[in-house]
């Protein structure tokens, strides 16, 4: 499986960005798609997942400004960040897992394929 996140750059706090996530490989499946993020001198955090079910999950930090979405017909996942604020500024990862349960979907352990990571920078 192969990830390739893009749609990251430089925004005012309030600003509005969207992360994409395009997926490829012969293993890959919508079992399981999320995003992750690590700003400088942190550990990486979950942020949001989707399930192939649809069903969806989130950072208390980022819902109601965060929304993921997929386009099974392009492999893609998307993260749509509205009200950014500067504490959103990290490296946002997709990742794949085809064994997680919802029990865990938040832990980055269970997740066995990343991306590059893309740059979220957000000014105040």
């Amino acid at each position: 499986v192969q990830l390739q996140a893009s749609g990251g750059g430089l925004v005012q706090a309030g600003g509005s960005l969207r992360l994409s996530c395009a997926a490829s490989g012969r293993a890959f499946s919508m079992y399981a798609l999320g995003w992750f993020r690590q700003a400088p001198e942190k550990e990486r955090e979950f942020v949001a997942a989707i399930r192939r079910s649809g069903s969806t999950f989130y950072a208390d930090s980022v819902k109601g400004r965060f929304t993921i979405s997929r386009d099974s017909a392009k492999n893609t996942v998307y993260l749509q960040m509205n009200s950014l604020k500067p504490e959103d500024t990290a490296v946002y990862y997709c990742a794949h897992s085809q064994r997680v349960i919802n029990s865990a979907i938040r832990t980055s352990s269970m997740y066995d394929y990343w991306g590059q990571g893309t740059l979220v920078t957000v000014s105040s």
